[in-house]
Formats: C-alpha cells, structure tokens, sequence
C-alpha cells in the first residue's frame, strides 16, 4: 500500500487549493496551476494541510501520483523551479533578444528559440542559461529542449549540460 497518498502537502500562506467540475487549481503568488482529478479519488483541503483519500484498492497508485503533482504544483506557485544549464566549448555563448534566446553553439547559424508562456528564460553569464517557471514539468522540458540543440560529447565534453551534470569521457582512438 502506497505511503506517499497518506502524507499531507502542506500549505504555505498566499496559497489556495479549489476542487471543482473534475479539476484540482492550486493558485499563489508564482500564478495558477491546474490538473484533473480522477474519479473515485478525493481531496480534502483544511486548516494548512491537502489530503488525499480513496476507497478503492486500485486507485492507490494513482492517488499517490496526484499527490507528488499536486505538491509540485503548491511549490511552484509558491516558490517556483529553476534549472541552471552551461555551455561548454571555445565560441559557445546564450544572450537574450527581447524575449528569446539566442545560442551561438558552433553551427554555421545562431539558433533562436522563443521562450514558451508561463517560462522565463535568464542569462546570468553568456556561458549560463538559466529556465524558470511556476510549472516542474514544462521548466524540464524547455531546458531538455534547449540541451538538445547540442547535447555534451564524451570525447571532449563540449556542449549543453544541466549544472552539476557529470558527463562520462571516452579516451580517444590509439593509432
């Protein structure tokens, strides 16, 4: 039996939690998040605590996975989430135009990628990039989009790389 669905998510203050036609909105300082409930399952909200409960044995898996997105969800319209990408190579740089980013990533053509709604996307440096937002899955999925323009090599390492991300090197061919 799952332990994570018993666990209450605990609310912090600006934030609030409404169930209506099938749908669970978390709303806070960050903006408005949204996910459907499925049937059979119920959601509790009171005092600073969200709990969920079900009936059936079947749904426990389930109700332990709305759980995990409904607790992402208060966090990042609480405090939100941040993935920090660097650019490793001689002439690899990001810098913003407005609202995009613009990567020179060795290619003979700058990329231009357009930020989507709800992300910001920062440079700190021209070797950093960092992708922000409300919304866990849609801030991994921007900056596994922009890793992908050039993902790190193992000869060499060069390329785009989440922050912390230990890339495994392969020793070169011996003549």
């Amino acid at each position: 039996m799952s332990r994570v669905a018993k666990k209450p998510i605990a609310l912090p203050k600006g934030v609030d939690i409404n169930v209506a036609n099938d749908t669970i909105t978390a709303k806070g300082p960050k903006g408005t998040l949204s996910v459907a409930k499925p049937a059979g399952i119920e959601l509790k909200v009171d005092g600073g605590n969200a709990v969920f409960s079900t009936e059936s044995a079947e749904q426990i898996a389930l109700t332990g996975t709305l759980r995990a997105i409904l607790a992402n969800m208060v966090k990042g319209v609480s405090e939100g989430f941040e993935r920090k990408l660097e650019l490793v190579g001689v002439g690899y740089r990001a810098a913003m135009q407005g609202k995009d980013l613009n990567l020179s990533l060795g290619y003979s053509h700058p990329i231009l990628f357009k930020a989507p709604e709800g992300i910001t996307i920062a440079t700190p440096t021209q070797t950093e990039v960092v992708v922000s937002g409300a919304d866990k899955q849609r801030v991994g999925e921007v900056a596994a989009k922009i890793r992908g323009f050039r993902p790190p090599e193992p000869y060499k390492g060069k390329g785009v790389k989440y922050a912390g991300e230990v890339i495994i090197r392969k020793e070169a061919k011996k003549a």
